[in-house]
């Protein structure tokens, strides 16, 4: 590894550990020549399939492409970057899993709006109004019916209540919260 100080080849490993919930490898790294320390990350390269556009066009998976989406739909809103990080995560293990050489850009959006669901409910609606072209406040309103639906099914935990949850407000007014 090049120093990126200096530009020495010769470094030193200091420590190794596991990042990324072990999908990653992060290197402490000191330079030999100049004494610089800095942090490498290492991780496999797997193949990723090509995202084929509505209108036929293919282009390359784009990772940051991804992350400044999601980083759009949860603008102001109050999730740790660490967990973003594991969404895309996800949704990078979820593609290359199709075993697929192309995905459609739909499939693509669907597994981003199934992440936001879980991230955060505002952020998903947010998404979604663009994704699927809400043109009125009706669609909006469908898509928090279809929110208060899924959640009397699969409850979500660890995140603000968009949906304003009464039996969780009955709860917390019965222990005094």
């Amino acid at each position: 590894m090049h120093c990126p100080f200096c530009g020495n080849q010769e470094t030193k490993v200091n420590d190794s550990r596991l990042a990324a919930e072990g999908r990653q490898i992060r290197r402490r790294r000191e330079c030999l020549a100049c004494g610089e320390r800095f942090t490498t990350f290492e991780t496999a390269e797997l193949v990723t399939p090509m995202v084929v556009k509505s209108h036929g066009s293919r282009e390359s998976f784009d990772e940051q492409k991804l992350r400044s989406g999601l980083i759009k739909a949860l603008q102001k809103r109050p999730v740790e970057q660490e967990r973003i990080e594991a969404a895309i995560a996800r949704i990078q293990q979820r593609l290359r899993a199709l075993g697929e050489r192309e995905v459609r850009s739909q499939q693509v959006g669907e597994f981003v709006m199934d992440e936001l669901r879980h991230l955060d409910e505002v952020a998903y609606v947010r998404f979604a109004s663009v994704y699927r072209s809400f043109q009125d406040v009706e669609a909006f309103r469908d898509e928090v019916a279809k929110l208060r639906e899924r959640r009397r099914r699969e409850p979500l935990a660890g995140q603000l209540s968009l949906l304003g949850d009464k039996a969780e407000t009955a709860e917390k007014g019965r222990k005094g919260d």
